[in-house]
């Protein structure tokens, strides 16, 4: 039995804090896994930045709330899932995620919880589990699944490489030129080809 395992951001929806960067005017808010490969390191800098600033959720979520998934991404998602088992496994925050499923169809997502005080500010985060990608590819593999996995950055790495079939998808050149040996695609339509070749 196959599942497939897929990133979120910069795969199906775009990136949540590059958008509230620019909705902000904060630059420093742009950088993301894409940039710095510890994610503990990343949220700790996005949080000081949000505090110094005097922002919480509500400010990020309205504007996550305007943000609509990537072109064919809804399309390739139901086509995916009417062929395999499929996951999306996101280093992203349930306070975040949920509009963005509603537009999905709502499909199966593990990712992780934020830490919120009373008056919205954001305190802190709790990841689900260390290497939360790695991680659940692994206990999946466990429970008898071979695994497919696609994502864009460093932090999804370890998942591609663990499963039998990996792929990156509209990565950055620099991540390509580090890891030439993985298959990299561009369109929903070869990355789907791509999986179902996979399972074949």
């Amino acid at each position: 039995m196959y599942i497939t395992c897929l990133d979120l951001e910069g795969v199906l929806v775009p990136e949540i804090w590059i958008a509230f960067a620019e909705e902000s005017g904060i630059p420093e808010l742009t950088r993301t896994t894409r940039d710095e490969p510890d994610y503990g390191k990343l949220m700790d800098f996005r949080l000081d930045i949000l505090r110094q600033h005097g922002l919480g959720l509500k400010e990020i979520q309205e504007t996550i709330a305007r943000i609509d998934p990537l072109p064919g991404a809804k399309d390739f998602l139901d086509e995916l899932r009417a062929t395999t088992q499929a996951v999306i496994i996101s280093d992203t925050f349930t306070q975040f995620a949920q509009p963005l499923m509603a537009k999905l169809g709502w499909p199966a997502l593990f990712c992780n919880e934020l830490e919120v005080a009373d008056d919205g500010t954001i305190a802190g985060f709790r990841m689900r589990c260390p290497e939360s990608k790695l991680t659940t590819v692994r206990a999946l593999q466990s429970c008898g699944f071979d695994t497919i996995a696609a994502g864009d950055s460093h932090n999804d790495l370890g998942m591609i490489r663990a499963s039998k079939a990996g792929f990156l998808f509209r990565s950055p050149d620099s991540i390509k030129a580090e890891n030439t040996d993985l298959p990299a695609f561009e369109e929903y339509d070869d990355l789907l080809a791509a999986v179902k070749q996979a399972m074949a």
